[in-house]
Parts: C-alpha cells; structure tokens; sequence
C-alpha cells in the first residue's frame, strides 16, 4: 500500500500504519492553517481583537462536531470562513446608537453574537432541507442571488486591503508575488499553500528588513488557556451578520459537492446535506458563543485529498487534534500577531479580489443567463444596495427606543432574496451541475 500512497484511492488509513496517518493529518494541518489565522489577524485589523488561540481552538473542535453530525463520514475540517469579514468589519465600523462610543474589545461579543444567530440558521436551512428537499430551498438561494452577494463581500473589504498594503507596499508586493507564483507555478502541496507560503515568505523577508516586533513573543507564555469571550445579542449586529449564512451556505455546500466529486462518493446523499449542515452550523454557532470566527468546511483541505488520495476523516480529525493542541500556546499567538500589517495586506489584497472573482465563476459556471431581464434587474439592484448603502454607513431605523442599522450587504441580500421570489421566470434547479455546485467554495484559491 505504501508505495501506491498518492496513486490509489485510500479509504482506510490505518493500512498506512499510525506515522504515515501522522504526517498526513500535519499534511493537513498545513494546508488549512494559512487562511484560517488568517482570519483573526484581519478581523484584529478592523479593531476587534479576536483570537488566534480562540480561532485555532473552535476549528478543531468544531472539525469533530462536525464528524460526530455526518456519521463520521466526510473527510472535511473546518476552518475559518472569508464569507463573514465584510460583517466583523461594518460591526467595527458601527458608532450610532449603543454603539457610539464603544471600544473594538466592546463590539466583539455582539459581532459574535451574530456568528451564534447564522449559524442557527444553518440548522433552520439543515430542517427545510430534511422536510422539503434541497431543489424546493434552493430555488430562493439561486446563482444569480449568491454570485452577486459574495462579489459584494470582497468588493466591500477591498479598501482595508489597499490600506494595510500601503503601510509598506514593498513587504505588500513580496506577499503577493509570492502567493501568485504558488498558485499559478507550483506542484502538488505548494499549489495547496499559497496563502501560508506567501505569508512565511515574506514574514522572512521582514525579519532580514528588521521589520519585525518580537517584544510580544518574548513576554508570552509557551503553554496557556484561550481567550474566551463570551456572545451578546443586539439586533443591528445580527442584521449585520447573519444574512451572510446566505453566501456562507453556498460555500458549504460547494465544498461538500467538491469533496464528494473528490473522494467519488455522493455525500450530498449520504449522510446528506441536511446533516452537513447541522454539523456546521453547530460549529459555528458554538464557536461564535465563546470567542471564535464562524467556520466553514475547507477547499484547502480538499486539495489535499485530491493530492494524497487518502480519503478517510481520521486523518483529517487528527489535524483537528493538532490544531486543538497548538490552541493552548500563547507565544505561538504572539508569534502570528507579530506579522506586519504590510504582509496581511499584501495576502489581503489577493483574497479579497479572490472572494469578488468567486462571486463571478458562481455566475459564469451556472451559466446564468444575462440577457433576462428579471436577472439583470436582481444582479443590479444587489449591487446598488451593497455599495450604495455601504458607503453611507448603512440604514438606520428606531423600533421603540432601539437604534437598529441594516447594513449594505444585508439590504443586498434581502433585496436578492425577495426579487427573485417575486418576479417571473426563476428556472434554477440545484444539484444539475456539479461544477456549479463547487463554484461558490470560496476556500480554493
């Protein structure tokens, strides 16, 4: 078996023996670890100081609720989701109501509190998809509807990414050439990593350009607990956050789609996607509740699968235990913060146009047809909302003595949502195109 490692599909790790499954599952690790501190360390940018610890913790645990939920079945880990960035970043922004005034370290527990709510609605979406079926829920969640929401996601946050570059454009540059030839040069694992490598290469290029404050790592502790912070709920930050469970859902569901086309086994039906659903939106809803960023299952970790052809969840539930473990040291935290600002923006500046292109394959590989009228008028008026009322704060309203600000993502969202209810000629139908199903995994780079 050994030397067909890569070669052969392999179902059952435990042939390789228990050093193999080993450096398979920091194979693994590696390969998710990238984006998914990566996540804290842009949300800490926009002033709210979330966790890597924390972030590193609810990934891990959150990978095996997901298991125990399909039956031990997929061999998927769950990593932080992009999807809900523009959301951490308009709660930072908010200063109306009982927002003026607060502190980032104050606005947290309620972006977090909008975290809990999304993924409650996975396990709202998971129940119609059990009761109705996926084609009946889906009809109101179509490609024409998602593919401009999620533009929209990295549209909104590409000025943070243009900010934090500029800091240092040459750091910045270093980050994204790197990223650039990893993805569009590199073999096998490299192909995977991009993010990590540019991150790491140019984190080493800083350190020989003494750009680097080690102070934070010096006074941290090896061994410590995370920084727990527990959720508060305020309806502005849900409206915030919580119509994002429409792009994030899509993401879902393609890497379950490309997992399953992976792999060569329909997991859509088996265990099916109600179950992937509840076993993500537990995680999330869970991670949000104490401290963590909203997860999502990973394209990172796919790749993965496709390079080494061992499909069996054990070896990805022990890149689950490692990054448990890795979790309790603080000095690794301090390590990781101690990136500059340059190099995130640098890594920022291709993410962030990456979301906003996945937006458009999710329209292009669903061949959304363009020339109707009704979905011009979805796909603008998506647009103006997002945009529009972004660049002026949001909408605020009073309900009773409560300040409530709808921000332009979730006007968006809504506005696709009962467009595309309302007017005529909705001809989507889900699960025909596998390709279209992956398409909106915003994890593949």
């Amino acid at each position: 078996m050994k030397n067909n490692l890569g070669q052969e599909a392999i179902y059952d790790a435990r042939t390789l023996g228990l050093p193999r499954m080993l450096i398979l599952g920091l194979q693994h690790l590696f390969a998710m670890f990238g984006a998914t501190v990566l996540v804290p360390i842009l949300v800490s940018g926009y002033g709210l100081p979330l966790s890597i610890q924390t972030t590193l913790l609810f990934a891990g645990l959150g990978t095996l609720m997901f298991h125990v939920c399909t039956k031990f079945k997929i061999p998927a880990f769950l990593g932080s989701s992009f999807a809900f960035l523009g959301g951490f970043e308009a709660v930072a922004k908010l200063d109306s109501g009982m927002y003026a005034g607060m502190t980032g370290e104050e606005k947290l527990p309620y972006a977090l509190g909008g975290i809990v709510v999304a993924g409650c609605l996975y396990l709202v979406l998971a129940l119609l998809f059990k009761l109705v079926g996926a084609k009946k829920v889906m009809r109101f969640f179509p490609p024409i509807v998602t593919g401009p929401i999620i533009i929209l996601i990295g549209l909104n946050l590409s000025g943070s990414a243009v900010a934090n570059a500029s800091t240092n454009w040459f750091l910045a540059l270093v980050a994204i050439v790197i990223i650039i030839v990893a993805n569009i040069f590199g073999k096998g694992m490299i192909k995977i990593i991009p993010i990590l490598l540019g991150v790491v290469g140019a984190y080493i290029v800083a350190l020989i350009c003494g750009q680097v404050d080690f102070s934070a790592v010096n006074d941290a502790q090896f061994v410590g607990l995370q920084q727990i912070v527990i959720a508060k709920f305020d309806v502005t930050s849900i409206l915030i956050m919580a119509p994002i469970a429409i792009a994030a859902m899509m993401e879902h569901i393609g890497d379950v789609s490309a997992i399953s086309s992976t792999t060569g086994r329909n997991f859509i039906e088996d265990p099916g996607l109600h179950r992937t659903l509840l076993g993500d939106g537990l995680a999330t809803a869970v991670a949000g509740m104490f401290g963590g960023p909203a997860n999502t299952t990973y394209g990172e970790n796919t790749g993965v699968l496709a390079l080494s052809k061992v499909y069996d969840p054990r070896v990805v539930r022990l890149a689950a235990y490692f990054a448990i473990i890795l979790s309790f040291s603080p000095k690794f935290d301090a390590l990781v913060n101690s990136i500059p600002t340059a190099i995130v923006g640098g890594v920022s500046f291709i993410l962030y146009g990456m979301i906003s292109a996945v937006g458009v394959r999710n329209i292009v590989e669903n061949r959304v047809d363009l020339t109707k009228s009704r979905n011009l008028i979805i796909a603008a008026v998506i647009f103006v909302c997002g945009l529009g009322f972004t660049s002026i704060g949001g909408l605020s309203f009073t309900i009773g003595s409560a300040t409530v600000t709808l921000s332009g993502l979730a006007i968006a969202a809504l506005a696709g949502v009962i467009l595309n209810a309302i007017l005529p000629g909705n001809d989507y139908e889900f699960g025909t195109s596998v390709e279209g199903d992956k398409s909106a995994d915003l994890g593949s780079y």
